[in-house]
């Protein structure tokens, strides 16, 4: 089991930034892949970024490339989303979800994630 919780979403102005967080907690042992998606009204939920907790490259949506950066912090068993650049296009909410599998190669379909929590919201004015 594991349990996710975003936190650092909120209010922006175009070409800001913010840093999300994703705590992690259970009683797994596993080393779960960590990612990042993103939902905005009347849209498909997307694939953002993703990490591999037991190591390796990270993965970036293209979109995304050169402005969001993935990061994680054994200590505090937490993944972060630094936001730099941010467009009004970005304001959605985003979510943290975990693979407890964690394949060798990320997955980016939501359907391979099976732990989620509840998001956090974005906004980007213009």
């Amino acid at each position: 089991q594991v349990q996710l919780v975003e936190s650092g979403g909120g209010l922006v102005q175009a070409g800001g930034s913010l840093r999300l967080s994703c705590a992690t907690s259970g009683d797994s042992f596993s080393k779960p892949n960590i990612a990042w998606f993103r939902q905005a009204p009347g849209k498909e939920r997307e694939f953002v970024a993703a990490i591999r907790w037991s190591g390796g490259p990270s993965l970036y949506a293209d979109s995304m490339k050169g402005r969001f950066t993935i990061s994680r912090d054994d200590a505090k068993i937490a993944v972060y989303l630094q936001m730099n650049s941010l467009k009004p296009e970005d304001t959605a909410v985003y979510y943290c979800a975990a693979d407890r599998r964690a394949p060798l190669r990320i997955r980016q379909t939501q359907a391979a994630y099976e732990y989620w929590g509840q998001g956090t919201q974005v906004t980007v004015s213009s």
